[in-house]
């Protein structure tokens, strides 16, 4: 019998990229989404290909919503195996001139979407004996590098904080619970990502910093990753008989890591700032 997974933000990057993925590699997968008018481009793959492919609504935000997609699931094919927690966005802004509206809805969807819908899946995981969740996360969830990203750091930080405690809470059952830790991916998550409505280019006193980090984003993108290899980490994270808790990928991930392994927190800021707004250069041998 197949296994069962369900994605998170599959209409587009790395939940659309590992959704085909596991598919393709005989694991029947639900690609679920917020806005179902994104989903024609998998469905015409998975007929093209005839792919145990199924695409589902969930808005992480949504208790309804999130109950309501994966007890459908659960009761068609009476078990879950696989949860991937990949839904999310940045907010990109100085923390002055962010809402803490702006800012909760930033955790509604990072944080609390995440915990919505592992909650919802693992009294079954638990009945069954088993079960794996993949819960994306970012560098920026162990080394908060990036100036107005405060909110996606703080985010993405909590997420590392939750799973290290849940792998504890549910390794009696046999349920592990695993990170993914990308660097920059090359995908359209810049493009949803928002920007807070406080922020004017023209008046905020943070204005001359801010593009200095835009500047310095091409030496970010140079080592960027396709989300098909984030996608492929989390497969052989599947198949690994035993996987690490954390699982860095992409070039920029693992010389961040090295920084923060080998340097102070003085000269890890330093070496921040030289890479994301001087522009000395950005992997680090």
């Amino acid at each position: 019998m197949a296994k069962v997974a369900v994605v998170t933000g599959s209409s587009s990057g790395i939940g659309y990229e590992t959704s085909l993925l596991l598919a393709r590699n005989q694991i029947k997968t639900y690609a679920t989404m917020r806005n179902m008018s994104k989903s024609d481009g998998l469905i015409k793959i998975a007929s093209e290909e005839n792919l145990q492919l199924n695409v589902a609504q969930l808005d992480v935000n949504d208790d309804l919503s999130v109950n309501k997609a994966i007890d459908k699931i659960v009761k068609d094919n009476d078990r879950m195996d696989i949860l991937v927690n990949n839904a999310g966005y940045d907010l990109f802004g100085p923390l002055e001139e962010s809402s803490l509206e702006e800012i909760k809805q930033q955790f509604e969807t990072n944080v609390f979407g995440v915990i919505r819908t592992t909650k919802a899946v693992i009294p079954t995981m638990r009945r069954q004996g088993k079960g794996t969740i993949i819960n994306v996360s970012s560098v920026g969830g162990k080394v908060g590098l990036l100036p107005f990203l405060t909110a996606y750091h703080a985010s993405k930080f909590a997420i590392e904080g939750f799973t290290e405690s849940l792998r504890q809470e549910l390794d009696d059952f046999n349920i592990n619970i695993i990170l993914i830790e990308p660097g920059y991916v090359s995908s359209s998550f810049l493009d949803n990502s928002k920007s807070a409505k406080g922020f004017d280019s023209n008046k905020s006193p943070y204005a001359k910093k801010v593009q200095q980090v835009f500047q310095g984003f091409e030496s970010i993108t140079a080592y960027s990753s396709h989300p098909s290899k984030v996608a492929q980490t989390i497969l052989d994270v599947l198949n690994s008989p035993n996987p690490e808790l954390r699982n860095p990928v992409g070039k920029d991930a693992d010389s961040i890591f090295k920084a923060r392994a080998e340097l102070s927190d003085k000269e890890m800021e330093q070496w921040a700032r030289e890479t994301y707004m001087d522009k000395k250069g950005f992997i680090r041998q």
